[in-house]
């Protein structure tokens, strides 16, 4: 009998790629919230979550230190509903990451393996994200770890292992948890929150980067399937190594 492993999604870079409509989405909350043009936006491809993001958005554009708090605040609620304005956009100018089909696929149809996200999105954001792709119906959203929970990226782990342990009936901790995700912020949620990693090259960081961080695994892509899932086994003591071609 194979032992119940939680997979932890990233989103971002990861599985799929929306282009600039995240800094539209920014560009146009800023305006509304604070009624002028933002100059500088934030740092792409860096994991942080948004609230983060919001917060130095603001400083980097010169807004008063007293006003941030209630202005961030005001940010982060307008941010779900301009990018669902945005989600034909999504698909049309955005991309699949090479391989997330099939490898989101692979880990879902193993019945060991529970599939949901860790992401620095706010859990409506992540939803609206998934779904463009029509990528939600491979995890369980349910379960997941959202900014929208706490700013702070590695809490967002135990939040993910307790909800999935009140659904599905089963402990998960850092042995028998593991992250899937490109940047350095998700190396270190994987450290400080309680998760191996699995760090995929696609994003803005590289693989020497990545493994100089600390990541368990590192992989160039999602393409190959047979890597990928016996990374995720072998870290999660999640059973034996699937044959790709043969999903369990």
């Amino acid at each position: 009998m194979t032992s119940t492993a939680l997979v932890l999604w990233d989103v971002d870079r990861t599985l799929l790629y929306v282009g600039d409509t995240d800094r539209a989405v920014y560009r146009e909350a800023f305006r509304d919230v604070v009624g002028r043009e933002a100059t500088k936006l934030p740092e792409r491809g860096t994991g942080r979550t948004m609230p983060l993001a919001v917060r130095e958005l603001l400083t980097a554009n010169d807004v008063d230190q007293h006003d941030i708090e209630p202005l961030a605040e005001r940010i982060v609620g307008l941010l779900p509903t301009l990018l669902a304005e945005r989600s034909e956009q999504l698909h049309t100018t955005g991309q699949l990451m090479p391989g997330a089909v099939a490898a989101l696929g692979a880990v879902h149809a193993h019945p060991a393996l529970i599939p949901t996200v860790v992401t620095g999105n706010l859990q409506q954001s992540a939803a609206i994200k998934l779904g463009a792709f029509g990528l939600e119906r491979y995890v369980d959203l349910s379960v997941g770890g959202y900014a929208s929970d706490d700013p702070y990226r590695p809490a967002l782990v135990g939040i993910a292992q307790r909800r999935a342990a009140d659904r599905y009936d089963a402990a998960f901790d850092p042995a028998n948890t593991v992250i899937i995700g490109d940047s350095l912020e998700d190396v270190r949620t994987g450290a400080e929150g309680g998760a191996m990693v699995i760090a995929i090259a696609s994003g803005t960081t590289s693989g020497q980067q990545l493994a100089a961080a600390g990541a368990d695994r590192v992989l160039d892509d999602l393409q190959d399937l047979g890597a990928l899932l016996e990374a995720v086994t072998e870290l999660t003591g999640g059973g034996r190594p699937i044959d790709p071609r043969f999903p369990a």
